[in-house]
């Protein structure tokens, strides 16, 4: 059970609960994203945003404002390694329903397969939590909740999301998490057909829930990037644009790839 807890830390990036500690200017929950955009390189991590790192035996992935092409985004690095960034939120997902946000991937994961727990890597993942009534769990998920918190005084999420970039799994589909029915990996890219240029992606994060959960979500308590190789042991590079969430669609771009 020690060994399936530990697995579990990783979801508390995006857990935006209640911890042992006091809260600081750097955990004050905010309604809006910060941007990565309006900040330089170099700079430390914009307002809202922390680093979170999975445990202290796995090798943290190495995150860092970078410009490219005149732009500042998140450069992700991944060596064996897995560790995120974090933003905590209060955000209603039926009046902010669309998740729009931009990233690069340059190579997959040759082993990389998250149907498989021991495989369960992605060069890029945007992670979604949701509060709610943890009363209104199934015995199972409470009794894992609970050996969770017990083992490591923090909380998990109601429920969570995660966007990942997928090796094979068609685009669109839902992987169950092999621990929690709590958790599912919505496939938002898949293959190798968009290697190698930025993409714009949105979800509509309501419509997935519904989907996923087969529920209405709980607030949208924080989102999360992360890039991670430590099953697979593989290096790898990401890069994450802007994330925000809004009322409504946005127009779909007037060149879908841009090539860099």
């Amino acid at each position: 059970m020690l060994k399936r807890c530990a697995t579990l830390l990783a979801l508390l990036i995006c857990s935006g609960c209640a911890s042992t500690r006091p809260e600081t200017p750097a955990t004050v929950v905010l309604p809006h994203i910060s941007s990565f955009s309006k900040h330089s390189a170099g700079e430390t991590l914009p307002p809202g945003w922390q680093p979170w790192t999975l445990s202290r035996f796995k090798r943290p992935t190495e995150y860092r404002l970078v410009d490219y092409s005149g732009r500042t985004v998140v450069r992700a690095r991944a060596e064996s390694s897995a560790s995120g960034l974090v933003h905590r939120l209060n955000l209603d997902a039926t009046r902010y329903p669309y998740l729009h946000w931009n990233w690069k991937v340059e190579q997959l994961i040759a082993k990389a397969d998250n149907t498989q727990k021991h495989l369960e890597d992605s060069p890029v993942r945007l992670v979604v939590s949701f509060g709610g009534d943890h009363d209104r769990l199934p015995l199972t998920d409470r009794i894992f909740f609970d050996n969770v918190r017990l083992l490591t005084g923090q909380q998990l999420p109601y429920s969570t999301l995660m966007y990942i970039w997928e090796n094979r799994a068609p685009r669109d589909s839902v992987i169950d998490n092999r621990h929690t029915s709590r958790i599912k990996m919505i496939v938002a890219e898949s293959g190798r057909d968009r290697l190698g240029s930025w993409q714009e992606v949105t979800r509509n994060v309501l419509e997935d829930y519904r989907r996923a959960f087969g529920e209405e979500p709980g607030p949208i308590i924080a989102i999360g990037i992360m890039t991670d190789t430590d099953n697979t042991g593989d290096n790898v590079h990401a890069w994450y644009g802007d994330i925000e969430f809004r009322r409504n669609r946005p127009a779909p771009p007037v060149v879908a790839n841009q090539q860099d």
